[in-house]
Parts: C-alpha cells; sequence; structure tokens
C-alpha cells in the first residue's frame, strides 16, 4: 500500500512511540482491550470535550476542535485549543489532557507536536507551542513546538505508516515497565513471546 494514501488517527502516533507493537496490534490487528487506565482515559476526555466555547480574559477556548492535515495524512479531535490575543496578534495553542504524569520520553509530546502542524495547515498560522495537562499530578507542561521535535513527529508518522502498510506487527519493546502499563499486555502476551523466542535461539546454537 501506498503510504502518501494511508490516513492516520493522531492518537496513534503516541501510539507508535510508546510501543510499535502496541500501534500494530490497535491499527494492523484492530485489537483493542480496556482497563483501569484507558477506562479513566475516557472518562477524562469525555468530561474535557464537553462544553461550548468560551472566552476567559484575551483567551477563547475551543473543545473538540476536528484536526486534518492532507500533507501528513493525519486525522484526529484536539481537547482544548487556546487562543490568546497578544500585542502581536493571535498566538494558538493546542492542549491535549492525560489520565497520568508527565514522563522523560517524548511520546505524549509528539501527539500535541502533531496537532499543532494539522492547525497550521488548516489555518495558515505558525504554534510556537503547546500544553499537556496530567490529570493524576494536575501538572501543566509547557511544549516547546521547535524543529527537533517536529523531525521527531514526522519521521514517526511515516515509521507508523510503514508499518501500516507491511501489515506486520513488531516484537514487544525491551522495557518490561512498558508493558505492564498496557492494556493490551494480555492479548500481546510479551513474556511468553519472549521466552519462545529465547528457546529458539537456545535451539539454534545447538543444532548448528
Amino acid at each position: 500500500m501506498d503510504n502518501q494514501k494511508i490516513t492516520l488517527f493522531i492518537s496513534a502516533i503516541q501510539h507508535y512511540a510508546y510501543c510499535p507493537r502496541q500501534f500494530a496490534l490497535i491499527h494492523v490487528e484492530q485489537a483493542w482491550a480496556d482497563n483501569r487506565f484507558t477506562a479513566e482515559g475516557n472518562l477524562l476526555h469525555q468530561r474535557v470535550d464537553a462544553g461550548d466555547p468560551e472566552q476567559r480574559g484575551k483567551v477563547r477556548f475551543e473543545r473538540a476542535v476536528q484536526l486534518k492535515s492532507e500533507r501528513l495524512g493525519l486525522v484526529g479531535k484536539l481537547d482544548l485549543l487556546e487562543v490568546e490575543q497578544t500585542a502581536s496578534g493571535s498566538e494558538f495553542r493546542p492542549v491535549e489532557y492525560k489520565r497520568g504524569k508527565a514522563k522523560m520520553q517524548n511520546w505524549d509530546r509528539l501527539q500535541v507536536c502533531a496537532q499543532a502542524l494539522c492547525l497550521e495547515e488548516m489555518r495558515g498560522i505558525t504554534v510556537t507551542e503547546g500544553a499537556i495537562w496530567y490529570w493524576e499530578t494536575r501538572h501543566r507542561e509547557k511544549i516547546v513546538i521547535d524543529s527537533v521535535l517536529r523531525k521527531e513527529t514526522e519521521d514517526a508518522i511515516h515509521a507508523a505508516k510503514e508499518l501500516l502498510s507491511q501489515g506486520r506487527t513488531p516484537p514487544p519493546v525491551v522495557d518490561k515497565k512498558r508493558c505492564k502499563a498496557c492494556s493490551l499486555v494480555d492479548l500481546c502476551e510479551p513474556e511468553a513471546f519472549r521466552q519462545d523466542h529465547s528457546a529458539t535461539y537456545i535451539r539454534t546454537i545447538f543444532e548448528s
């Protein structure tokens, strides 16, 4: 399949960055399973998405904003768009709500950057920053949409589309901590996969 013809959900970028196998299970094999984390996340997004646009001070808040990028082949929905009126004009900030807490890795930041890229294309603007609100810690993290994050985001988009076009499911990630927090751990069976892979490797050594 031609990667240019593939349309990717913006949320899938975070899935791919977190674990390509998780991404493939959801978007290639169409497998899904809820756990406490996904249920709490869904409830949070329902609460955030509810409500009409509002104005407070010099900031307009737009909720559940539909997004699309023809160039990157992306579609999705933004939890909250802040439009602040400044002396130099309007500043646009995509805000994503997450159930957990901030992470060292860029998994969540890639999603916000992809939202910014869509906004730029749709509205003919430049987005220099966004934010993630982490519900568990009540912490708002500022996301700088710089050239480094933009490249990492576009690289992840292209890699995810390539995996979709191949229609294959890669092995689990090495980091077992990610597996414990994943709602698909029972479907993925990472430990069984690793044990089987190790046994095959050992047989190969002794048979060679």
